[in-house]
């Protein structure tokens, strides 16, 4: 079965529609949005991030082979597998959103925001591991994933903040574009 991923770059207006095996590569200013109608899935692609669509693997929407992309995924009913492959090991998911990111050698950070992220490790005889909303998981090519409890910060901001003030974000990241809300009116900002 072909499946058809629209491709949006912010940096053009037209969407592009790409095909299995295709590449998306953004350069160091860039950002690219995925969006897949049929997997119900949507793919934010950061800055000098390569990602190649629909991988081999049965259930692959996309492998992510460097870089960074923040993942968002509707809930949808059947078994029907939806994957994003990494270096490391498969991510299977279901109403799930999740950060990943890898590095130039392959070592890759998993946050789970919502849902439930199930990783299958490359490594033999390695049981795949639930990742639940709120943990995070690191892992590699040659590396067993790793969950533990995401930082209250998300991985964001000073002091474990996310915000200037160091009081906590309230959930997961804003979507890209777009400013955090203003503070309060009349609330003091602890400048003087």
């Amino acid at each position: 079965m072909k499946t058809t991923i629209a491709v949006c770059l912010a940096l053009l207006s037209v969407p592009d529609h790409g095909r299995s095996g295709d590449k998306v590569q953004t350069g160091w200013f860039s950002y690219a949005l995925i969006a897949s109608d049929h997997y119900r899935a949507k793919f934010e692609i950061f800055s000098s991030t390569n990602v190649q669509l629909a991988g081999g693997s049965p259930g692959v929407i996309l492998s992510l082979e460097r870089g960074r992309l923040h993942a968002m995924f509707d809930k949808i009913t059947g078994s029907e597998p939806r994957v994003v492959q990494t270096p490391g090991a498969l991510l299977a998911v279901r109403g799930t959103q999740y950060d990943v990111q890898v590095d130039n050698d392959g070592r890759t950070s998993l946050k789970v925001y919502e849902g439930t992220v199930e990783v299958q490790s490359f490594e033999p005889k390695q049981q795949p591991l639930l990742v639940h909303a709120g943990e995070m998981a690191d892992f590699g090519r040659h590396q067993v994933p790793n969950v533990r409890p995401m930082p209250d910060d998300h991985g964001r901001g000073p002091r474990g903040s996310g915000d200037p003030h160091g009081k906590g974000p309230q959930g997961p990241p804003p979507p890209r574009g777009t400013n955090p809300p203003p503070p309060p009116p009349g609330k003091p900002d602890g400048h003087h």
